[in-house]
């Protein structure tokens, strides 16, 4: 029987050794793991996947073109090894601001003392250091904060000259070479991709990931341009890490593939009290307009160094999953922690629990995601009407470019979503969609077509039983992308069920 909300069942998906395949996992919401030291070799790409992670980080701010390369195969070897589409999202190191080096390699600045930041390259001592970013001399006004360190040490803008900042020190500390610069009160005149970036995207897209997170971004201009970039070839990310991008949030949500909850930099540059109802108000928008969106950063921190989580951490991770995210991602807990395997298994266990509380489907639905005026559109919006007035026990979805299973995953059906498409592209791009299992199959040619290869593939995937009802949609004529303009119940038969077991 299909799970509904709040029915308990087996998240992870069952491994069938005979077929080689893995049965949908009935858990909704997506774990999007971070590789690293930890976590990148075959093996453990592997076990990752069997505890619970349904896609991959591979984050281009550390390592090597040639050392991702290899990673990425391993992840595409899942493919052969369980026999469903891989998840691949590659993370931009984006225009990180850094200062320069100290001729004793760190130094200790006093709260009220005076400090500047200048463009001498000479070694930087506790009364200057050089900032290598002459466009932020140009973008700095009095009385602007800047965070240094991740927002340990904090300096307050006194004055700017063309080669010169001087600042006050308003919290103190030990600052160390290359510490990361922040301006949260600025929107700063950087390129959204730096020479790195550009060059990370092109081997990005010649390995053919299926994702691309550009990070700190500010305004709808940074997406349109990383949209240029990548020219199709992978869907693309925003993450939201820049007060200023929470201004702009629906320009840029709008531009965007799908949208990342970035924790670690929003954390820095705003209030700590102030990142939860921000948070609130990305997933909320990003539901609404239709986009997956991720919750991400410090979700399991402790379980870098110890095999369980504190009572905050599971707390934290179940609010993204109450408030209907479409994925909740690992970084250094599987990247470079000690337990990266049982970090995993308890975002699973997390989000099963979660998923199978009584409450979980109304709080779900706090967020109202009205159709846009489209056929798609309202008959995904209809589709999660049938399921609860007939019972239905899955939602068959055939698509080439994906858009109305994002549709569908929008309304966070309570049955299973099984997405056909003859695209693998499309299939791998699924991933990060909450409650979809994407298959890639050949396409259909007729309306009797789909009514068979629906059933059989349900049958295939361990969905439905003797009487089960499963909504099929599609679009006429077939083949043809964004015709999505049918909408059909069939019924599982038993001497359906009794000829394929046969």
């Amino acid at each position: 029987m299909a799970l509904r909300h709040g029915k308990a069942a087996s998240q992870r998906g069952k491994y069938d050794p005979v077929t080689e395949r893995f049965s949908p996992r009935s858990r909704k919401v997506r774990i999007l793991a971070t590789l690293g030291p930890a976590s990148d070799s075959p093996e453990m790409i592997a076990r990752l996947f069997r505890a619970g992670a349904d896609a991959f980080r591979v984050n281009m701010s550390h390592g090597e073109h040639a050392r991702h390369a290899q990673v990425i195969a391993s992840i595409r070897g899942l493919e052969k090894q369980f026999g469903r589409p891989t998840t691949i999202l590659v993370d931009l190191q984006g225009p990180k601001l850094r200062v320069g080096k100290f001729a004793a390699g760190s130094v200790t600045i006093e709260e009220g003392a005076r400090f500047v930041l200048d463009r001498d390259d000479a070694p930087g001592d506790a009364s200057r250091v050089q900032l290598p970013h002459r466009e932020i001399f140009d973008a700095l006004e009095p009385e602007t904060r800047l965070l240094l360190d991740d927002g340990k040490l904090v300096l307050r803008v006194l004055a700017v000259a063309p080669d010169r900042i001087e600042t006050v020190v308003e919290v103190g500390g030990t600052l160390s070479d290359r510490k990361g610069l922040n301006v949260p009160d600025v929107v700063l005149p950087v390129a959204a991709l730096t020479d790195k970036d550009r060059k990370d995207l092109a081997f990005a897209l010649d390995q053919g990931v299926d994702w691309i997170a550009m990070s700190f971004v500010q305004r709808p201009e940074d997406v349109a341009e990383g949209r240029r970039l990548v020219g199709g070839k992978a869907a693309l990310l925003a993450k939201i890490e820049k007060p200023a991008a929470i201004r702009r949030l629906e320009e840029i949500i709008e531009l965007s593939d799908g949208v990342m909850v970035a924790r670690g930099d929003l954390g820095v540059e705003l209030p700590p009290q102030n990142v939860p109802p921000i948070q609130k108000q990305i997933v909320a928008t990003a539901r609404r307009l239709g986009r997956p969106v991720v919750v991400a950063t410090q979700m399991l921190e402790s379980m870098i160094t110890s095999p369980s989580p504190t009572r905050a951490e599971v707390s934290d991770v179940a609010t993204a999953v109450y408030d209907g995210a479409d994925a909740i991602m690992l970084s250094a807990e599987t990247a470079a922690g000690a337990w990266p395997v049982e970090a995993v298994r308890m975002m699973d266990d997390i989000a099963t629990a979660v998923e199978s509380d009584t409450g979980y489907g109304a709080r779900l639905h706090f967020t109202e995601t009205l159709p846009d005026a489209t056929t798609a559109d309202a008959l995904s919006a209809a589709a999660a009407g049938i399921i609860q007035t007939i019972s239905a026990d899955a939602i068959i979805c055939f698509t080439a470019s994906g858009s109305t299973a994002r549709r569908i995953s929008r309304e966070r059906p309570s049955v299973p979503l099984l997405v056909l498409t003859p695209k693998l592209k499309t299939a791998r791009r699924a991933g990060l969609l909450w409650g979809a299992h994407a298959v890639s199959t050949r396409d259909i040619g007729s309306f009797e077509e789909m009514i068979a290869k629906g059933k059989r593939m349900a049958l295939r995937h361990g969905i439905g039983q003797a009487g089960s009802k499963l909504i099929m949609m599609a679009g006429v004529p077939f083949g043809t992308p964004g015709s999505t303009n049918v909408l059909h119940v069939a019924t599982l038969t038993g001497d359906e069920l009794k000829g394929f077991h046969e």
